[in-house]
This record gives structure tokens, C-alpha cells and sequence, in this order.
């Protein structure tokens, strides 16, 4: 008796009323917000159980969206970025509208096709210290910005890194197109300036002179190109790691 009495307690899964669709404990899962004008809540079944009358009930960890949490809604953070919290919570089974599915950033990146169920998640947040996790990220461009999947990069051919056209005063009309694009006016007064200093100065300082001129003009991707990759994620190129609290 007491094993019938706990599969009926514990059930493996949950039928969505309508539809053929099984949740089970792990799958990730929108549920009716509070209200109707509002986007469904998203969250990830930890376990299901009935309780004594018999309701279908969900243990959850919500997922957070930006807004929702400290901090707000930042530049670098795309429309379907969620965060996973440390908040858990008990909800009917009635409240599941459907299942979605929560990616890793590099997957999400990676997808040839994002569709309405599609989410990712880089970030965990403390909801009760408010706190997000990891406080330190790559940031990419002059701009030294984390990646948005929502914005196209293009990729320096030179150095690797990766700019926004508009950082780079293009519009995406003119990245797309884009086959060569080389900062020439940028490139030869740097090389002038190198070369000027170099006549006057001993050897030692012109080394590090030059080591002053690769690292402040290059790394910031003021002497880059040309650019022959344009695409919607980067992978590689000149990474900086830089604390969230600074950004």
C-alpha cells in the first residue's frame, strides 16, 4: 500500500490539459502570469507531487528577467535572457501553460533558428541578497560591452575582436555588405606617429613606446582591419574580463 500511496504523492509527469505534452521533473516551463497582459513567468519543475485533496501541485525555481531583478533591464542584455534565481515555490499544475526550453549562452548563441519557447540564461541571481552571479564577464568592442545576441557583430580580421557597426559609425545596412573594410585614416597616423617617435628615442623606449600604441589602440579596436566577418554571435578574438559593478 504504502508504494501505490507514494507514485499517487510523487506522479513521474504532468498531461497538459489540451494538448499532448508530458511535463516532467527538469523540463523548463511557462506559467500563467498574474496578469493577462503581462509575459508568462518561466521557471524549471523541480518535483511534482499531489497533495491531500488530490491537486497536481509543482515545486519551481523561477527564472528571473531582467526587470524583475536588482539592477533593472542593462543595454547588454537580450529579449530573451532570463536569469536562473534561488527562489523556489509551489504552484498548481493548472498554472502551466506550456513547456519552453532555457539554453546555455553558448547554445542559445549557436541556434540556426530562435523560436517564441527559446530562452537562455549566463546569469544566477541571489533573490534575498539581491546579488548576481558571475560578477565578472567578457566584454567585447570599444564600447567594452558584454555580448547581446540581439545585435550583429563584426569580426577585425587582424586582431580577431568583435565591434558593433555603430561603434564603428556604420549602419548595419553597410556591415552587412561588407566585404573589406580597413580603418585607413586611424591605421597610417598610427603608424606615422610610431615612426616619428622611433627617430628621436633610444631603442629601449621605442619598444616600449610601441608596447603603449599596440595596447591603447589596438585592444580597443582603433586599429583594426580589415573586417571580413559579419555575423549575429563572435566567438574568439581579444576578450577583456570586466566586473558587472563597473559596467
Amino acid at each position: 500500500m504504502s508504494n501505490t500511496r507514494n507514485r499517487k504523492q510523487n506522479p513521474d509527469f504532468y498531461s497538459l490539459g489540451g494538448s499532448w505534452e508530458i511535463v516532467r521533473a527538469g523540463d523548463c516551463v511557462l506559467l500563467k502570469p498574474s496578469q493577462p497582459d503581462k509575459e508568462p513567468y518561466v521557471a524549471r519543475v523541480q518535483k511534482i507531487k499531489t497533495d491531500t485533496r488530490g491537486k497536481v501541485m509543482v515545486t519551481v525555481r523561477w527564472y528571473y528577467r531582467p526587470e524583475e531583478a536588482s539592477g533593472g533591464r542593462r543595454k547588454f542584455h537580450g529579449a530573451k535572457e532570463l536569469f536562473l534565481s534561488d527562489h523556489y515555490d509551489t504552484q498548481s499544475a493548472k498554472t502551466i501553460e506550456g513547456k519552453c526550453i532555457v539554453h546555455s549562452f553558448e547554445e542559445y548563441t549557436n541556434l540556426e533558428h530562435v523560436g517564441a519557447a527559446d530562452y537562455y540564461s549566463r546569469f544566477e541571481y541571489k533573490a534575498r541578497t539581491k546579488k548576481i552571479t558571475p560578477v565578472r564577464v567578457a566584454v567585447y568592442c570599444k564600447c567594452e560591452m558584454p555580448y547581446n545576441p540581439d545585435y550583429l557583430m563584426m569580426q577585425c580580421d587582424d586582431c580577431k575582436g568583435w565591434f558593433h557597426p555603430h561603434c564603428l559609425k556604420m549602419t548595419i545596412a553597410e556591415a552587412k555588405q561588407l566585404n573589406n573594410y580597413d580603418e585607413n585614416i586611424l591605421k597610417s597616423a598610427t603608424v606615422f606617429f610610431v615612426k616619428l617617435v622611433a627617430v628621436s628615442m633610444s631603442m629601449f623606449f621605442q619598444f616600449v613606446v610601441f608596447q603603449w600604441v599596440q595596447t591603447t589602440f589596438f585592444v580597443k579596436g582603433l586599429n583594426c582591419g580589415p573586417f571580413l566577418s559579419v555575423g549575429d554571435q563572435q566567438t574568439g578574438g581579444n576578450q577583456k574580463q570586466k566586473d558587472m559593478s563597473a559596467i
